[in-house]
């Protein structure tokens, strides 16, 4: 919002600096200072004309002269002029001096001849008009403000109405409704914030419809197994079928179970998300934290698993992180034939971790659809060993939390599936909420 507040200072600002000049441009009476040159004229002919006669005439041809003329002219002494001493010398100049009270003009002019005398002709200020114009120029400016106001926030008011439309849209299910960003706009933090909320909203919408859409779909072969288990043990007396059928029906229980603790777990755990805390840990420890979790799965399976990655610092969530990568590894262990490989690069903003192994890879058309959730393919579904389409799933969310990204690929050194992490270095991780 600092951007609309500066806006608006700075609007406000420069509309009243321009309607106010142009205001005292229209308002401010004519400057009069140079426009005597009528009088001056005849000043100066009656110095010369008067220098000619005596001086105990000179008030007495001023006398006749104005009375002729109708020109207020008075005779006076140099030392009754209230000027410093500098400017005692502008009286001879040719046009002498102009001064002004708030009733009028004083012309002087003298000559050599005048000696310590000086001639004074009296001009009155034209009276002001009595009109209406200072009403009309304040409702002008006030006026003016406001047109210039609106012009300079007609921006805002655009970007406000977008927002409103697209808020509209998105309330009455258009699920899709975003505000396209532009770099003018003054309330672009807020309209980030409402295509993240967006984003967020119909994210969680749509994996809650396939939560329900999943369990629904997974549920039913387990709860066929009850139903067909209790029936059978109903029906026949045979003890040793009655444990069998039991013992069948604890399995499929327990398979509910662990179907029900992993949807749960998946449905919460956007949720989680508010508790990443960002810690400052080297690759080297997060890495031997992962391979303890995942040694048990790989010396199983005679995975080897080999870490090329020198010793760097990361700034992440140690807990999350290393879910995400044991998730990963663990994924690359049901897979991989023999080799497993996790390595580090830096870069000036981000750190990038790789998991590649070698195993059969994913098919293309099923890169853009690994990460999303309950989804397998189907070589890979296998319910027996409690895998239900959430692991990478949870990999993505646990990286989004960075604020970073996924990319899955094949691996061209081993041949099979290869996921890349981004993760921005400490500087974007400070704070959650301003990231975006």
């Amino acid at each position: 919002m600092k951007k609309l507040y500066i806006s608006l200072i700075t609007g406000a600002l420069i509309s009243s600096f321009i309607l106010g000049w142009l205001i005292d441009s229209l308002s401010a009476p004519p400057s009069t200072h140079d426009n005597f040159k009528v009088e001056k004229q005849i000043l100066a002919g009656v110095v010369a004309e008067i220098s000619h006669h005596p001086k105990s005439e000179h008030e007495a041809f001023l006398k006749r002269f104005t009375q002729a003329s109708h020109f207020s002219l008075s005779y006076h002494s140099n030392s009754e002029l209230a000027l410093p001493r500098e400017l005692h010398n502008e009286l001879l100049v040719p046009g002498g001096i102009t001064l002004e009270d708030e009733l009028g003009f004083y012309l002087i002019q003298t000559s050599a001849a005048l000696a310590d005398s000086h001639i004074q002709l009296r001009v009155e200020k034209p009276p002001m008009p009595t009109n209406r114009t200072d009403l009309f120029l304040t409702v002008g400016f006030y006026l003016g403000i406001c047109i210039f106001m609106w012009w300079w926030l007609a921006p805002l008011t655009k970007r406000l109405s977008l927002l409103n439309k697209a808020t509209a849209q998105f309330a009455n299910g258009n699920l899709d409704a975003r505000i396209n960003l532009t770099g003018l706009s003054y309330i672009r933090e807020l309209e980030t914030s409402y295509n993240r909320m967006a984003d967020q909203i119909q994210q969680l919408i749509e994996e809650n419809q396939l939560l329900a859409s999943s369990m629904s779909h997974d549920i039913r072969t387990p709860l066929a197994c009850l139903r067909f288990g209790l029936d059978a043990a109903i029906d026949t007396k045979d003890p040793t079928k009655i444990k069998h059928y039991l013992e069948r029906m604890e399995n499929d229980l327990d398979q509910m179970e662990s179907m029900l603790n992993s949807y749960l777990e998946y449905a919460t755990l956007e949720q989680k998300s508010y508790q990443i805390s960002p810690t400052a840990i080297t690759s080297t420890e997060l890495f031997d934290n992962c391979f303890y979790q995942v040694e048990p799965k790989l010396n199983a399976q005679s995975i080897k698993l080999e870490i090329k990655s020198d010793t760097q610092q990361l700034y992440v969530d140690p807990h999350w992180l290393a879910r995400a990568i044991v998730n990963l590894l663990s994924n690359a262990a049901d897979f991989a034939k023999t080799t497993i490989t996790i390595s580090t690069t830096q870069t000036h903003a981000d750190t990038f971790i790789e998991i590649e192994d070698d195993g059969p890879g994913i098919d293309e058309a099923n890169l853009d659809n690994v990460l999303k959730p309950f989804f397998q393919q189907e070589n890979h579904r296998n319910r027996a060993a409690k895998n239900y389409g959430l692991g990478l799933a949870i990999v993505a969310k646990v990286i989004a939390w960075h604020f970073g990204d996924i990319k899955v690929s094949r691996s061209k050194e081993l041949g099979g599936a290869k996921f890349t992490l981004r993760l921005p270095h400490r500087c974007h991780l400070k704070n959650k909420t301003s990231s975006w």
